[in-house]
């Protein structure tokens, strides 16, 4: 099992660069960073965690941009993992957010994995013209188109929502297979598309008993022929060792731990409280 830091990136606090360097220095695997081009201030969305179109926290309206973020962590670092939890593709257009994507595999040696989500905020998706009955069709899709890019030296797709013929685009990222990760409710709607489409799964914070449903994901999994194991991001809140004995039993593969919003020197002495008691955990 492996520890990594997820950052809810905002104009204010403390940057991705420091946060994922310290992250790095003290021993943590990866550094996550969520997405939200805006917030329409008129709603009809409920969040998932208030059940209406109210937010938890106001740094939903001031989300830096990931791919930056991450490119300014790339510099700062060696070897942690660069990811998203979660990203929102579809709100891009997919031929320049593949070049994106390459390009920051490419100048980061191969540390990028793209956690991305359906979009639980609809209203955000339909400004970018995103139907939201179709969001997991249109994810799939740019998904395809962009693993087309990556992979093949003359690219094309046609699709319904993506379409473009033969073309060259470099460069191409240094893992042969950018992960890709879903940060969706776990359903068996979601594990389906997952088992079809990606390489794991992230947890919603709202979600804390997932045994269960890890064992439904494994079953979806294991049916559509997939062989190896999932991989399985699960968000935490505190570290506990009967309770992360228990995930890593049922096939947790990652544990995630958030920054609090607070000033760099507060964050940095959290992060060394969190990787000592992490530290004195037995071996998962």
């Amino acid at each position: 099992m492996r520890f990594g830091i997820v950052l809810f990136t905002s104009d204010r606090g403390i940057r991705p660069a420091v946060a994922a360097r310290a992250a790095e220095e003290r021993g943590f695997a990866s550094f996550f960073v969520p997405e939200h081009t805006h917030i329409p201030i008129k709603r009809e969305a409920a969040h998932p965690s208030t059940g209406d179109a109210s937010l938890p926290d106001d740094r939903y309206t001031r989300t830096l941009d990931p791919w930056v973020s991450l490119a300014m962590a790339a510099a700062v670092t060696e070897r942690i993992e660069l990811s998203t939890a979660v990203a929102l593709p579809v709100e891009h257009d997919p031929i320049t957010l593949a070049k994106t994507i390459a390009t920051l595999d490419h100048l980061s040696d191969g540390r990028v994995t793209l956690g991305a989500g359906f979009g639980w905020n609809t209203d955000e998706l339909i400004d970018h013209g995103v139907p939201p009955n179709k969001r997991r069709t249109v994810l799939r899709e740019y998904i395809e188109a962009m693993r087309a890019l990556w992979t093949e030296e003359e690219a094309s797709y046609t699709g319904d929502h993506v379409s473009f013929g033969p073309s060259w685009a470099w460069p191409k990222p240094v893992q042969r297979h950018i992960p890709v990760l879903v940060g969706a409710a776990g359903t068996e709607r979601t594990f389906e598309w997952i088992a079809r489409n990606a390489d794991g799964w992230i947890t919603t914070p709202t979600e804390t008993d997932i045994t269960a449903r890890l064992r439904g994901l494994r079953k979806i999994w294991t049916e559509a022929g997939r062989g190896a194991q999932p991989r399985v991001v699960a968000l935490d809140f505190k570290p506990d060792p009967a309770k992360l004995t228990e995930w890593a039993g049922a096939g947790v593969t990652d544990v995630l731990y958030g920054l609090p919003d607070r000033s760099e020197a507060e964050v940095l002495a959290y992060l060394d409280r969190l990787s000592e008691k992490l530290a004195d955990l037995p071996a998962l």
